[in-house]
């Protein structure tokens, strides 16, 4: 069973993409922020990390610089709505850090999940 770490401070958003990953048959956990998230990574490492950019403590492009340095293999997916100068500035930032995917939120449940097969190898991509 693959496992998928969601990091996000929304406990609503956290909540749906636990439940709706859940139901793919996805062992999940999930971390309000980066710091806790790390170290949930170091103790029971995921095969795929869905973070969020915008946290309190430490964000996503922190998490996903120190995950990538220590973890260079990690799979990520970073979501974003943005903040005050929108999404796409930091979901650019996480491409180039290291992240396979971005999306924007809000996002869909068919979105996300072709995301996370894409991601985790599950599915061929197109192109």
């Amino acid at each position: 069973m693959s496992r998928i770490l969601v990091i996000d401070d929304d406990p609503n958003i956290r909540q749906m993409l636990h439940h709706m990953l859940e139901r793919e048959g996805f062992e999940v956990a999930t971390a309000s922020n980066g710091n806790e998230a790390l170290a949930l990574f170091r103790s029971q490492p995921a095969d795929l990390v869905i973070t969020d950019i915008i946290m309190p403590e430490k964000e996503g492009i922190e998490t996903i610089r120190e995950l990538k340095s220590d973890f260079p293999d990690a799979k990520i997916i970073a979501i974003s709505g943005g903040g005050r100068v929108g999404p796409s500035d930091y979901l650019k930032m996480a491409k180039l850090l290291g992240a396979q995917r971005t999306i924007s939120k809000p996002f869909d449940r068919s979105e996300m999940l072709a995301a996370v097969k894409e991601v985790m190898g599950l599915t061929k991509s197109c192109g």
